[in-house]
């Protein structure tokens, strides 16, 4: 079994693909109008809006009502990317931290609250860790 995507659910379809591609620098794909995939070399990131919950179970999903998981995305340096978006982001919730596991993280709200985390290792142990996953500077997440 392989992981392939998280879906977002939201009631502002636009809003949320145009953040994710600001953020990733990476261009949607758009299916249908009410429905986009942010694709990195490591997974989806596939956003719905209000209007698909119905083809699975009415009322099984609800936009902006997420509070706990955390999307995360490495990066190839986390303090450049706090650089970038501080003009983007209207949520950061912390500063570039390094953690106790190793990464440098920066933990930032997309527009319907979700939690993002944009981290780099930056330990001996977190870099060989994802060694064969970090993206190198200059390319998209």
């Amino acid at each position: 079994m392989n992981l392939v995507s998280i879906r977002l659910i939201t009631g502002d379809i636009q809003r949320l693909v145009g953040f994710y591609e600001q953020v990733t620098e990476i261009e949607a794909d758009w299916a249908t109008p009410d429905f986009a995939e942010v694709s990195t070399p490591a997974g989806t990131l596939a956003i719905g809006s209000t209007r698909t919950v119905a083809l699975f179970a009415e009322g099984s999903a609800r936009p902006a009502d997420n509070h706990t998981a955390i999307l995360e995305f490495l990066v190839p340096d986390v303090d450049a990317e706090y650089r970038r978006l501080r003009t983007v982001v209207d949520g950061f919730v912390n500063e570039p931290t390094t953690m106790p596991w190793g990464n440098r993280s920066l933990l930032l709200r997309d527009p319907d609250g979700n939690l993002v985390n944009l981290f780099t290792p930056v330990t001996a142990q977190a870099i060989e860790k994802f060694a064969d996953r970090t993206p190198r500077s200059g390319t998209s997440a």
